[in-house]
């Protein structure tokens, strides 16, 4: 099976470019970036990892 193209995004929630990029296409990997410095590589997390990343900082911002 052929890997995914990332599919890269920035978070609704940012209002500038300096934030990370996510891409979350792939059903097993979660791929993370620098906005800034894409081309200095990247972060691939489980997607339930990841999840676990996202509930957590949702439960901090509160």
């Amino acid at each position: 099976m052929q890997p995914r193209t990332p599919n890269w995004r920035t978070s609704s929630y940012t209002e500038t470019q300096n934030c990370v990029e996510v891409a979350d296409n792939d059903l097993t990997m979660v791929m993370v970036r620098d906005t800034k410095a894409r081309g200095r590589g990247t972060i691939q997390v489980h997607r339930t990892t990841w999840a676990a990343f996202v509930e957590y900082a949702r439960r901090r911002k509160r």
